[in-house]
């Protein structure tokens, strides 16, 4: 029988821990999401680390990450543009976000990066597991992309990055943050006055844990078990109140929904499970 790996945990820093898997004595090293966390679950980093030869499988584990890109680039791509934030010379080019600082938190293996960069953004990509930067950094690489990938938490990059960026994209990480306020926080100081925040997540509601967590990863392995914690789900106006009170003024919510049959996103007016947030920052902040 296999055994269950345990893990005793040692603060090496504020935001650095290293973990000892008591059966092999094991070091592993992870960095904090933030670091507010007190704890680590062992069962999300196991599956954290395995996801590592996953993030550019568009047929494996992530690929409603994947599928998910057609409404995510045209989310930020579009909403850039209704603020009149880019000329009219790139608007109808291949690049029309030439020149544009956008900061991707919690980027994993760079799979909303990259065609980020191809539209022409100055992106930097900002995760808090090491392996999956790697792989972003590898497949960048393969790819002629110039990313700049970092192994941060939001709150420690915020420090010295202090209005600094066009646009920051929070793409399916809000789930998985305990402390929201000082996430959204962090990444409210690295935004540029009149910045725009862009955001997707799951609803705390009866239907997104049934549906994204018990049916997605228990049922359908749409995804890896154990990836999504429901009491970690937010909803729609309490994120926006977070936002509001980090001076971040919402611009529009879309519901999102996936059809796992077709593994095609659409938007919805139904906000029930998934859905999207763009917000702006104030310009006198």
């Amino acid at each position: 029988m296999k055994k269950s790996k345990k893990w005793m945990t040692i603060d090496v820093s504020l935001n650095i821990r290293q973990l000892i898997d008591t059966n092999t004595n094991e070091f592993v090293t992870v960095f904090s999401l933030f670091s507010t966390v007190g704890t680590i679950d062992s069962e999300e980093v196991e599956n954290f680390q395995k996801l590592a030869a996953e993030w550019w499988n568009p047929c494996g584990p992530l690929k409603p990450l994947h599928s998910m890109n057609k409404l995510r680039i045209p989310l930020v791509r579009d909403g850039l543009i209704n603020e009149g934030c880019i000329a009219s010379v790139h608007v109808r080019t291949s690049t029309p976000l030439k020149g544009m600082s956008v900061l991707d938190v919690g980027c994993g293996g760079g799979i909303l990066s990259e065609p980020l960069a191809r539209l022409g953004a100055v992106v930097t990509g900002l995760d808090a597991t090491s392996n999956a930067l790697d792989v972003a950094r590898k497949h960048a690489k393969d790819n002629n992309l110039a990313i700049n990938y970092m192994c941060s938490s939001v709150e420690e990059f915020s420090q010295n990055n202090i209005g600094k960026f066009d646009a920051v994209v929070a793409s399916e990480v809000v789930e998985h943050v305990t402390e929201k306020a000082s996430f959204i926080a962090a990444c409210s100081k690295c935004l540029k006055p009149s910045g725009s925040i862009f955001i997707t997540t799951l609803n705390d509601t009866f239907l997104a844990h049934f549906l994204g967590v018990w049916m997605a990863e228990n049922m359908l392995s749409l995804v890896p078990r154990g990836t999504h914690q429901s009491e970690k789900f937010v909803k729609p106006h309490q994120l926006q109140r977070i936002l509001e009170d980090n001076g971040l003024r919402t611009k529009l919510m879309h519901g999102m929904i996936y059809n796992f049959v077709t593994n095609n996103w659409s938007w919805s007016s139904n906000r029930s499970i998934n859905y999207a947030m763009h917000a702006v920052k104030n310009a006198d902040l």
